[in-house]
């Protein structure tokens, strides 16, 4: 049984916990760490992008962000990116290479297999500098299907106008990345 701490609106702990199927039955705040891995090819920005299970309890089948998890009750946004990171592909990242990009808010209400599912979640954005190589990547089966490089600019234009077809993708995610990116190239 998962465990999740209740949030506020900023993504800090109220020092209340809430079992996960609670939290997403209930639609009670939480915090969840994703984790964005890049590259540049032939002077395109690219995303690795994960294809989650078809077992997967929401938008199974689509392609999702590079890696991405709920934070357990008691830990921290950082070691749950790493941690999430580990799991699903296979990638031992240091703290040195995760990179703070931002928060953003998660809310929707969708039917999932009969059943209401109500997120409401603040996500903490990290960019993963570590060189990653799908040849290298071990993926959790349970959890994804596949990984592939995608070009950042033409998700963010498929996502913003036909969610859910092909990506899940939160826009808004993808929003801190490219601002993150734009940040790095003016340095």
């Amino acid at each position: 049984m998962e465990i999740f701490d209740i949030c506020d609106e900023y993504g800090n702990p109220t020092g209340e916990t809430v079992e996960r199927s609670i939290a997403h039955r209930d639609g009670i705040p939480h915090r969840t760490a994703h984790i964005w891995i890049t590259r540049v090819k032939d002077g395109r920005q690219q995303i690795l992008l994960q294809k989650r299970s078809l077992q997967k309890d929401s938008f199974p089948g689509l392609y999702d962000t590079s890696s991405a998890g709920h934070v357990q009750a008691g830990d921290e946004p950082l070691a749950s990116a790493m941690r999430e990171l580990e799991e699903e592909l296979g990638i031992a990242a240091a703290p040195e290479d995760m990179h703070f990009a931002g928060t953003f808010h998660i809310s929707y209400e969708i039917e999932f297999h009969g059943s209401p599912f109500r997120d409401n979640e603040v996500a903490f954005v990290f960019v993963c500098s570590k060189p990653v190589e799908i040849a290298d990547i071990k993926v959790q089966e349970e959890e994804v299907e596949s990984v592939a490089w995608f070009d950042l600019d033409e998700v963010y234009e498929e996502v913003k106008h036909r969610f859910r077809e092909r990506f899940c993708v939160p826009i808004e995610g993808m929003e801190v990345l490219k601002e993150y990116l734009h940040k790095q190239e003016r340095l």
